[in-house]
């Protein structure tokens, strides 16, 4: 029997969505449900990871039933996923021992401070290419099994299962027999050593978190197991897991060094594919796995943003000075410009290239004539400011100028955004028709796993060009502009209290 399609899980910060693929590479059927923010405390982040599955779950078999496919019509399933959000469950029930900590939790802020105060940054640099934050999972990991009653003497009985995201999904969709996850994945741990390609010693002891707890690190491109039969009605290959930022790279085709793609999601990412040379940042960026396919680990430098396309749930949710985000862009045109109004959204503290988890969001600015659309504005500039930050610092790295930007995720909709992009770089900004690139990432590596594609050559022509802008302001300005955003930043760092 000839598949018709590829199923792509991607499972994000606020909605979990599947996506089926044709051999175009084309959508045809997606379905998408949003899940529950649980706040506790300030600063504190979670998902029921519960919640999550049964969200993820009702979603393919949504996206199946609106073109009547059945299980056998599935090739493969892909998944990607919030790379840093954690969860500990329990081998035996599958039962979480308690809420999943969401990448922008900053409650081991204080973990980390103890490890800077032991000198391991740059160890931690030199072997897994990340910084010491409270954004990556490991810390994560190592509180909730000091923290859970019991759950450090159960993990070192081997009791306890943990991992990121698509971990938990893998186990849930294979029934519980499947404990892995890949090496994209694995490197936002810091807990994986991004030079051997396997978990390190050195850090599982610091952090106090047992081998025995972590998955196998796979391929991102490999079939780990079949599902559940009871799930779809029959049994489909499991056979890809890739980081969402990775999925993006991958699914826009970016499989040569030196190409740059930029996701506008809730917080936002850019990647420089490197191939198989490590390139270390000394500008706050990170070096990191890109994928690993046949056993080769390719790199990536990445730039990381908390908070990008979360600012409009911002305007939203909580100053509720707009209805939804579609309404974001008509305003922000309704004024020529934000009045001198520069928001920066650092409401979990600031990511790349600045690496300040005490900065807090900060309005700058602000006088008698500053009105709803200028604070709409200036939110959606935001974006932009933040993908510059990060672009000049990767040039500097890499010694490669960029000549255009490809760019994904819900927040790269909005045409404005991706203008004003354009205006600050000086560069083409290129966005695609099929704007799910995170997704179709996935999608590919699962289809390449099972020989529904046949190899990278086959997906290289899968770029179609939906919209290209071009910048419409001249140098000095965009420079002048950029200034006053630098200043901004700097008013907003080293502001919440060292606990």
């Amino acid at each position: 029997m000839v598949q018709t399609y590829v199923m792509a899980l991607d499972e994000g910060t606020s909605s979990a969505r599947a996506i089926l693929f044709d051999r175009a590479g084309s959508i045809v059927a997606l379905a998408q449900r949003e899940f529950r923010q649980i706040y506790p405390k300030p600063g504190w982040v979670e998902h029921d990871g519960n919640e999550i599955w049964a969200t993820q779950l009702s979603v393919a078999r949504e996206a199946m039933q609106k073109v009547g496919a059945t299980a056998s019509d599935i090739a493969a399933i892909g998944i990607t996923n919030q790379r840093e959000t954690s969860l500990v469950w329990d081998r035996r029930t599958g039962i979480p021992l308690q809420n999943a900590l969401v990448w922008q939790d900053r409650r081991t802020a204080g973990i980390c401070d103890q490890l800077k105060d032991r000198g391991l940054e740059a160890y931690v640099k030199e072997n897994t290419g990340l910084v010491i934050d409270a954004y990556f999972s490991g810390t994560k990991i190592a509180w909730v099994l000091d923290h859970v009653p019991g759950a450090r003497e159960r993990a070192e009985r081997g009791e306890l299962a943990a991992g990121t995201i698509d971990t938990w999904l893998i186990w849930n969709l294979t029934g519980g027999r499947v404990h892995v996850t890949d090496a994209s994945n694995a490197s936002r741990t810091l807990l994986f050593n991004i030079r051997t390609g396997d978990w390190d010693e050195r850090l599982m002891r610091e952090l106090n978190v047992p081998r025995t707890v972590l998955p196998e690190v796979r391929n991102s491109s490999e079939l780990y197991g079949l599902t559940d039969e009871t799930l779809f009605g029959g049994a489909i290959p499991v056979a890809s897991s890739i980081g969402d930022q990775q999925g993006a790279l991958f699914g826009q085709s970016c499989f040569e060094s030196g190409r740059v793609k930029a996701t506008y999601g809730t917080g936002g990412t850019l990647l420089m594919n490197t191939g198989p040379k490590m390139i270390s940042s000394d500008n706050g960026l990170l070096t990191t796995v890109a994928w690993k396919i046949d056993d080769r680990l390719e790199y990536a430098l990445e730039g990381t943003l908390f908070t990008v396309g979360s600012v409009v749930q911002w305007l939203r949710d909580e100053l509720k000075i707009i209805h939804s985000a579609s309404e974001t862009e008509a305003a922000a045109l309704e004024v020529e410009d934000t009045n001198g109004v520069y928001v920066v959204p650092a409401f979990t503290g600031l990511s790349a290239p600045f690496w300040d988890q005490y900065a807090r969001g900060t309005i700058v600015g602000l006088t008698r004539g500053a009105n709803r659309n200028h604070l709409i504005r200036a939110s959606l500039e935001s974006m932009a400011y933040q993908i510059r930050d990060v672009i000049g610092r990767m040039e500097a790295d890499s010694g490669i100028a960029l000549t255009e930007l490809k760019v994904d995720g819900g927040a790269a909709m909005n045409n404005f955004v991706l203008q004003f992009q354009s205006n600050l770089l000086g560069v083409p900004v290129l966005r695609p028709k099929v704007i799910d690139t995170t997704a179709r990432g996935a999608a590919f590596l699962a289809g390449l796993a099972v020989g529904f594609w046949k190899d990278k050559a086959d997906l290289r022509n899968a770029f179609a060009l939906d919209r290209e802008y071009h910048a419409s302001i001249e140098r000095g300005e965009a420079d002048r502009l950029y200034r006053g955003w630098s200043r901004a930043v700097e008013r907003s760092r080293d502001w919440a209290d060292h606990e």
